[in-house]
């Protein structure tokens, strides 16, 4: 059982694409859904939907690559984890990589970017960073 599903999840992105798989699938949660629905407005993935079963959903994931086969996730660090919580104003958000990269945040307008929500001026828990 899995703990971290954040966690989890961002780690099985990086490591298919590190694979070369293609498409992904995990088990469906809203949380997971919502970012993944953010990844694909970010260009990190193609696509991310919902597949119902009987039993349970499952998130299918189509990941992206670019020129030469290289994955677009070149790396990920989890930032919040369940043992510790970390939460940020929208005044001290930051450009991740120098603007190459995306802070993800958890916030009350729902799942953002660090530049959304830097516009929104809405803080939030930072879940991760992507580049």
């Amino acid at each position: 059982m899995v703990s971290d599903t954040v966690g989890d999840f961002i780690i099985q992105l990086k490591n298919a694409g590190m694979a070369g798989n293609e498409i992904v699938m995990l088990p469906y949660s809203k949380l997971k859904a919502a970012i993944a629905d953010r990844l694909v407005k970010e260009g990190y993935i193609i696509s991310a939907e919902k597949i119902d079963k009987k039993v349970g959903a499952i998130l299918k994931v189509t990941l992206k690559y670019v020129d030469g086969g290289r994955h677009q996730i070149n790396g990920v660090k989890r930032i919040s984890k369940p043992g510790r919580r970390l939460y940020i104003k929208a005044a001290d958000i930051y450009p991740v990589k120098f603007g190459r990269g995306s802070m993800i945040l958890s916030t009350p307008a729902g799942i953002l970017t660090g530049e959304e929500a830097r516009k929104q001026q809405v803080g939030g828990e930072q879940l991760f960073i992507i580049w």
